[in-house]
């Protein structure tokens, strides 16, 4: 099944931003893709909204579902996005939303690990998630999604390893920092091998985001990839048969032990 990432610099204005993602969902198409992984904040950006950002969601969140529909069902290919959802309070949900290449709505995924780290705090702004970890069945694969600073906690990567994932799919608006890329490339090539999962990561390109979308095999070993370029796509053929085939040399997944066993022996006291 051939997979794509899309990258681009979302905008405030929505319509836009489903402008920009027909054009690289009809490129993948043709590349014979499947399915499209888009960044976080594909809707908008929350820092480049006109007036209030909980008004805005609330006026802006269906049309770009709809949007994003329109688009699967026309192009013919299945997408992974990121927007914003009205919670019911000031504070919005970090939501991906998971349509298939019918246009017909399969899931959504609310973050859980909100970007309160390196002086910025997301939690200001955004509500966490409340509806847990998602794994859904895309073609011929079945899909775990994460946002951005989840690709930080690896708990939450290896339980969608345990749920069946098989691919991994990372939506982000990686900031810019000082050794930021290397940590997102490295957490990249981690949650890929330690759970023997591929993993699709799609970036923003902005004037603070890395953009640095890839594809890795279940080795960690990245497939394709881009740089800083403001729009493009890539595609890579992910395979069940080669997840598999690492699946049985490195059988980590049978491996691994329950949180149970990790008893923690305080040696000093014990005398050991």
């Amino acid at each position: 099944m051939k997979v794509s990432v899309g990258q681009f610099t979302p905008g405030g204005d929505v319509e836009g931003n489903l402008r920009a993602m027909r054009r690289l969902a009809t490129s993948a198409r043709e590349g014979e893709s499947s399915l499209i992984v888009f960044p976080e904040e594909s809707m908008f950006s929350i820092g480049r909204v006109d007036g209030d950002f909980t008004a805005a969601v609330a006026a802006h969140w269906s049309s770009f579902v709809q949007g994003l529909s329109r688009i699967a069902s026309e192009v013919g290919i299945a997408i992974i996005a990121g927007g914003y959802e009205s919670s019911g309070e000031k504070r919005p949900f970090n939501t991906l939303i998971a349509i298939d290449h019918d246009g017909r709505i399969l899931t959504t995924y609310r973050k859980l690990h909100l970007y309160d780290a390196f002086s910025y705090q997301e939690s200001l702004r955004i509500k966490p998630g409340d509806g847990g970890i998602k794994v859904v069945s895309i073609g011929a694969l079945r899909v775990g999604m994460m946002t951005c600073y989840d690709l930080r906690f690896p708990e939450l990567s290896r339980a969608l390893a345990v749920q069946g994932a098989e691919l991994i799919t990372v939506s982000a608006a990686w900031f810019k920092g000082e050794h930021k890329i290397d940590h997102w490339e490295t957490l990249l090539k981690a949650r890929a091998i330690e759970n023997t999962c591929a993993v699709a990561a799609a970036g923003t390109s902005s004037d603070h985001c890395v953009g640095h979308s890839a594809i890795l095999d279940p080795m960690g070993v990245p497939q394709t990839f881009l740089n800083d370029e403001a729009e493009g796509v890539v595609t890579a053929e992910v395979s069940r048969k080669r997840i598999d085939e690492v699946r049985e040399f490195l059988p980590v997944l049978q491996n691994r032990r329950s949180a149970q066993d990790y008893q923690v022996i305080d040696v000093s006291r014990t005398g050991s």
